[in-house]
């Protein structure tokens, strides 16, 4: 008997409020949602859900929909907006570089130094549009349609109380809790339902829990889950299925229990929403910012008081005081890392098809030093194929794959299937198509959930008056119907066993021999079979997944996957991709609940699969591997990735993943495939080198500046440079140092991580900028003899002209020893670098002659200066090279 064949009352109403661990209307009156329950709780029977939503399974009548659409709403997605482009000009502002500058800039107007305010507030709009257009591009190219969300639904809806129910095709924007669909191969659940009905039922609900596998469904209340286990959650419930999921086979008819933003897709846009996490990129920026801002915050005030205390200059050296710290900022960095993460994602959306939505995520991933993924559409495609066709004895067998065949080709035949399975398809696929042909099928017993197999009846050439069945699928359900001894029957499953251990699936093959007949085929038939033998089929690797792996392993990426599937599956696929995974280095769902955070951070070091997870397992091996102080990304398409996606450094979906799961990526891909990442990550060292020379060679440049002109301030009667003299310096340097945006890095940056850690970058900077003030000192000592001791108004111009000179001119050095290095020489053509080193060359030695040098305070310069300054550039040339070699000693690739 069907499991509603009693209409559920209509003048019960619901019990109680909604919680969230136990099934229950929204509201206290009138008819609500009802909620699939949580692991450990009891399911509501049919009977009970259909009170609770007030309805029946006849369906709804039209003013009862009417009326349930006012109050719950249409049955839509969260609408998602798209930033502003003004908004995202505006977030940009909160960059602390940027913030940094705004402060400069402020105390620049205050003092009158116009020049200064006004270079400062156009470096950081021109650094605020670039960002806000390109998160604003990327933003457009990936709005999409809601592919995983059906359009139109089959109800069953009635004129009036007394009409009988008529179904009809209805947009899915209109179904309401209560309605009754119906349901069958290929279509999209629309809502959250209860079954009523279903036969053979299956349902594929990757987009929601990443398993790869369609799943069964039944209406029985008494029936338990797939393996005879409690349910894990609402998903692992046979009776419920869920928005988001489709339908592979079979047919049902369903109650709607919950719609719009109460289904569980919709819910998982809720999670999308809320602080975003503080990524690798957006850490090392803050530290390198905090300290740039103490060093900032010190001058200033140093050099007021210096200059006050031993030359009796008070606030007329204020600008200058401001021009030092202005200096010892890296001004073009908010332009150029723009420009260089801009440029990245740039050419990866046009050469590979990535879009990188969040300009720093480009950064993050090239910072990344873990990799988790899933296994399937990763690691593997998401179809099977065949292994292996074992006889009884454990050997090689041929024929069981023949005769699997048969089944397969028969049941498709005969069964009237709109498509075979995936396991069908696979094995036909490994068979002989000509050998099926000559047989002729006559009967076919489908498959069902509670058998477990399927059964094709076929006539073969030259046997009149015989029929042959020929049985397929689950080794324990096979097998009993088998005449087989007792020991061999178990002998045979632990064959099958060691078989499903070593990550395959596993399949019997049986047949029988009977008289010919005219009547129906029964499940009844299915007994007294001869066992021939096993079939073994393992997923289907990608055809890229190979070779990407190695490229990360080479570029020092450790891949982690966490996948739903069963730990051996998950272990073959790494294997047979080369992917070496200890014995200790799996751990399963139920591992991880007896772990602390820290213990799981020590365990995660060692583990390469973590299987059974669950999106809570995922997130927490994430955070994990983030508190053990990795770089963390994370690939994922379902609906269920979303906490995980969250809560890595870079979230990273393909194009065809569900939508909200793409939203809220940091990087999104065409295809789901490794290589594409290998690209994104190449694309993101790029581009994190270039920022990192950048820094590197701008602030030891800077600071060593900074150290010699406060020297110089205390040592010389005079300003060692005029304000606008700084200013112009800083302006020539800055513009040179855009070369870096363009820039093609060692390649030896491809087998790191690039992450900025202000730690390293303060020891950098400490030791080649008290380098660079060395050589500033010694060229006040080549000026002293140049000038035989400054003291007069001609010999500060001078002064100022010729450390002008000399600043330009080691700061190119350092561009091309610091920037370009060896990558130089190797090169035929001169680099981005090279030429603009050779530019800012020339300007400091043609701008103290040109017509502008007077209006800036510059002069021309003994000859004889010249040649001095030739050798002390020679021995900074020298020290460099020596300190370079020193430091990459220490730090090889």
């Amino acid at each position: 008997m069907e499991p509603v064949a009693e209409a559920a009352p209509h003048s019960v109403r619901d019990p109680g409020p909604r919680s969230a661990d136990t099934p229950a209307s929204a509201a206290a009156d009138g008819p609500g949602i009802v909620e699939a329950p949580a692991a450990g709780r009891p399911a509501p029977t049919v009977l009970e859900v259909l009170r609770r939503l007030d309805g029946g399974p006849r369906g709804l009548t039209e003013a009862e929909a009417e009326q349930r659409q006012s109050r719950f709403g249409a049955n839509d997605l969260p609408a998602r907006h798209e930033a502003r482009w003004s908004r995202l000009f505006v977030r940009s502002l909160r960059d602390p570089f940027t913030a940094v500058l705004l402060c400069l800039g402020l105390v620049s107007a205050l003092v009158s130094s116009w020049g200064t305010a006004a270079v400062i507030s156009l470096l950081v709009a021109v650094s605020c549009v670039l960002r806000a257009s390109g998160e604003h591009r990327a933003d457009r190219s990936t709005a999409a349609l809601r592919s995983l969300v059906a359009t139109t639904a089959t109800v069953l809806r009635r004129p009036h109380e007394d009409a009988r129910a008529v179904p009809r095709e209805i947009p899915v924007a209109e179904l309401v809790p209560g309605d009754v669909l119906r349901l069958g191969p290929g279509d999209l659940v629309p809502a959250d339902v209860r079954l009523l009905r279903a036969h053979g039922l299956t349902v594929h609900q990757s987009a929601l829990t990443g398993e790869s596998a369609p799943v069964p469904k039944h209406a029985d209340d008494d029936r338990p889950a797939r393996g005879g286990q409690d349910p894990a959650g609402p998903f692992e419930r046979p009776q419920w299925c869920f928005q988001g999921s489709s339908v592979t086979a079979g047919s049902a008819t369903a109650v709607v229990t919950a719609t719009g933003p109460h289904t569980r897709f919709a819910a998982a846009h809720g999670r999308t929403s809320g602080p975003p996490r503080a990524s690798a990129f957006d850490r090392s920026v803050h530290g390198i910012s905090w300290i740039l801002i103490r060093f900032m915050l010190l001058t200033p005030p140093l050099v007021l008081m210096a200059n006050a205390a031993l030359r009796g200059r008070g606030l007329e050296t204020l600008p200058f005081a401001v021009a030092v710290a202005v200096g010892l900022t890296p001004e073009m960095l908010p332009v150029l890392v723009t420009l260089c993460l801009a440029r990245g994602a740039s050419l990866l959306a046009r050469t590979h098809g990535v879009i990188v939505r969040r300009l720093p995520a480009l950064h993050d991933i090239g910072a990344a030093d873990v990799l988790c993924l899933d296994k399937t559409g990763t690691l593997t495609q998401d179809r099977p194929v065949v292994d292996r066709a074992l006889g009884p004895d454990g050997s090689d067998a041929a024929d069981v794959l023949h005769w699997a065949a048969v089944n397969a080709w028969w049941t498709l035949q005969l069964a009237d299937l709109p498509q075979p399975d995936a396991l069908d398809e696979a094995i036909l696929d490994a068979a002989d198509e000509d050998a099926l042909t000559a047989y002729d099928g006559t009967a076919a017993v489908p498959f069902d959930p509670l058998r477990r197999l399927t059964t094709a009846v076929v006539r073969t050439p030259g046997r009149l008056g015989r029929h042959t069945l020929v049985t397929k699928g689950d080794v324990d359900a096979v097998l009993e119907r088998c005449v087989l001894a007792d020991d061999e029957r178990e002998r045979l499953r632990g064959l099958a066993a060691r078989q499903a251990a070593d990550g395959l699936r596993v399949l019997a093959v049986a047949t029988a021999d009977r008289p010919a007949r005219t009547r129906d085929y029964t499940p009844a038939d299915e007994r007294g079979l001869t066992f021939r033998g096993l079939l073994t089929l393992r997923d289907a690797l990608a055809p890229t997944a190979a070779e990407a792996l190695r490229v990360l392993t080479d570029r020092r990426v450790t891949v982690k996957v966490l996948t739903g599937d069963h730990p051996g599956t998950a272990v073959r696929a790494c294997r047979d991709l080369g992917v070496p995974v200890a014995e200790d280095a799996v751990l399963t769902a139920a591992d991880l609940e007896g772990l602390t955070d820290s213990e799981l951070a020590r365990a995660a070091r060692r583990t390469t699969v973590f299987a059974r997870c669950t999106p809570e397992h995922k997130t927490r091996v994430v955070r994990a591997l983030r508190a053990d102080g990795h770089t963390v990304g994370f690939l994922g398409d379902g609906v269920n990735d979303l906490p995980a996606l969250r809560a890595a450094d870079v979230g990273i979906a393909p194009r065809d993943a569900a939508d909200v799961s793409r939203e809220s990526a940091d990087v999104v891909l065409a295809d789901k495939d490794l290589t594409a990442i290998a690209h994104a990550i190449a694309a993101g060292r790029y581009a994190g080198g270039n920022i990192a020379t950048y820094l590197r060679v701008t602030l030891s440049s800077n600071l060593g500046n900074v150290i010699a002109m406060l020297s110089a301030g205390l040592l010389l009667p005079f300003l060692p440079m005029l304000p606008a003299q700084v200013l112009a310096q800083n302006l020539c340097f800055d513009a040179a140092q855009l070369a870096f945006a363009r820039d093609r890095p060692d390649p030896g940056v491809l087998r790191r991580p690039t992450v900025l850690r202000p730690g390293d970058l303060l020891r950098f900077i400490g030791g080649f900028g008290a380098l660079n003030a060395v050589a500033d000192l010694l060229t006040f000592g080549v000026l002293a003899l140049a000038l035989h001791g400054p003291g007069t108004g001609d010999d500060e111009a001078v002064f100022h002209s010729g450390w002008f000179t000399e600043n330009l001119l080691t700061q190119a050095l350092v561009m091309l020893l610091l920037g370009a290095g060896r990558r130089t020489a190797e090169r035929r053509s001169p680099t981005p670098v090279t030429w603009a080193a050779l530019v800012l060359t020339a300007i400091g030695l043609a701008l103290p002659l040109s017509p502008l040098g007077p209006l800036l305070g510059l002069t021309a310069l003994p000859a004889g200066y010249y040649l001095m300054l030739t050798a002390v550039l020679a021995l900074y040339a020298v020290a460099l090279l020596a300190a370079r070699r020193r430091y990459r000693r220490h730090h090889p690739a």
